[in-house]
């Protein structure tokens, strides 16, 4: 069915009432069925304008180029994954101000290294498979866009909790600086999320959350894979 844009504006109404402080919502199919747009662009209008009017942030599953660009001029307020995304979308959520959450390797090999966890067989691995050196060729132009708000994101799924410096590692390779790709994981990150004022620096008054690694992570960006502590709130976890 194609819900029509009103009752969508309903629907986010309903969500903020319930509490909630984000709107999740999938503008295209998944990448196994090729990231087609799914949604109307008035849908898609109709959702991130309407969270927009009550202070929520819209986060965008969007695979294809025209998913993006859709989203984009909808005002949405992130985009996660975008792997098809040409210099056009790029230069558009540049323009915008939208901040771009892509994901490069970790989610993809998890898929690949635990085939029988997720029930996949060789044809839906197929384009996980693919995806590798798109995603790092799509991050190599997107690094290249001056102003384009880019954070770190995982898409992390099960077997791949721990293992999110994995991501930070094939950042580096697909040509961004090891201190830009951390800066895009703290305080680009915090201000994605609207707590810039007391998350993602070290900085008197903001909560103590660090984590301390093995190595210097701005010279060799496998210091992040090497965790010795993390500290949450000033209190020290081994």
């Amino acid at each position: 069915t194609r819900p029509s844009p009103d009752s969508m504006r309903a629907v986010v109404r309903g969500l903020k009432a319930q509490g909630a402080d984000l709107i999740k919502l999938f503008a295209s199919s998944g990448l196994g069925a090729g990231g087609a747009q799914t949604m109307s662009n008035e849908q898609i209008t109709a959702i991130c304008g309407e969270a927009k009017s009550l202070g929520l942030r819209t986060l965008v599953h969007a695979i294809s180029a025209a998913s993006v660009r859709a989203s984009v001029l909808a005002g949405c307020t992130q985009i996660e994954h975008g792997i098809f995304v040409t210099d056009a979308e790029l230069t558009l959520m540049a323009a915008r101000g939208t901040i771009f959450d892509p994901q490069l390797c970790l989610v993809f090999q998890n898929y690949i290294d635990h085939p029988d966890a997720f029930s996949f067989t060789d044809s839906t691995l197929a384009p996980l498979k693919a995806a590798i050196p798109t995603a790092h060729a799509m991050y190599a132009r997107a690094l290249r866009v001056p102003t384009l708000k880019i954070v770190f994101g995982t898409d992390a799924v099960a077997l791949a909790h721990g293992r999110n410096a994995d991501e930070f590692v094939c950042r580096v390779k697909a040509g961004q600086s090891p201190m830009a790709a951390i800066i895009s994981a703290t305080s680009v990150g915090a201000e994605a999320l609207g707590m810039g004022d007391r998350l993602g620096s070290i900085m008197k008054g903001y909560e103590a959350d660090l984590i301390a690694v093995n190595g210097d992570p701005s010279l060799d960006i496998r210091a992040t894979q090497r965790v010795m502590f993390v500290m949450k709130g000033g209190v020290r976890y081994r």
